[in-house]
């Protein structure tokens, strides 16, 4: 009990040295909710065209302190990885670790939270996370850069260029030797 006040405290505001009051978004998270974003990571899938479900989807983790990315559905990218998420390309969709929920239900994403074992609404101060913010529409995208060749490596012979080989004792180019005799190991006999 004691500590949950503290951390209530310590999430509210932070008084610096210099005087200035640290905003709540920019002070560090409790433990607990810092250990469950790292073993349960919640994703809100939204999109620009989504204004109801997608605030209501929102505001729930808001109230609930519960830190999560939002992927903004806008280009054939992150609708493939919605697809990949989800299944489907209705919004919103939210993940909390390996769970799926696609469209907003209020209980149902309160069911998910808690069963991660997210902190109940009340329990820390509300987080005001805004929407994803719309790309840049005048950004060019970034040239593709042209694919890697292979290396050549330490055992790699394509590129090498040694000298002709020499007439030795073990090159039969230049052997001469005596006929093959008849026999049954040399030459057929004729008949």
């Amino acid at each position: 009990m004691i500590l949950q006040a503290f951390f209530r405290v310590l999430a509210g505001a932070v008084l610096l040295a210099s005087g200035a009051v640290q905003a709540q978004s920019e002070a560090p998270l409790p433990f607990e909710i810092a250990r469950l974003q790292k073993d349960f990571p919640v994703t809100l899938y939204s999109s620009p065209n989504c204004k109801e479900a997608c605030e209501g989807a929102r505001a729930v983790l808001n109230k609930r302190s519960v830190p999560f990315t939002e992927v903004l559905v806008h280009d054939e990218e992150s609708l493939a990885k919605l697809r990949s998420a989800s299944g489907s390309e209705q919004l919103p969709v939210l993940t909390v670790g390996r769970a799926v929920q696609v469209g907003y239900e209020q209980s149902l994403y309160d069911g998910m939270l808690t069963t991660a074992g997210y902190p109940a609404a009340g329990s820390y101060p509300a987080r005001n996370q805004a929407a994803a913010p719309l790309p840049d529409a005048t950004a060019k995208p970034a040239a593709p850069k042209p694919a890697p060749g292979p290396k050549p490596g330490p055992y790699d012979t394509s590129n090498l260029q040694g000298p002709p080989p020499k007439q030795g004792p073990y090159d039969p180019s230049g052997l001469q030797g005596p006929a093959p005799k008849p026999g049954p190991y040399g030459v057929p006999e004729t008949k």
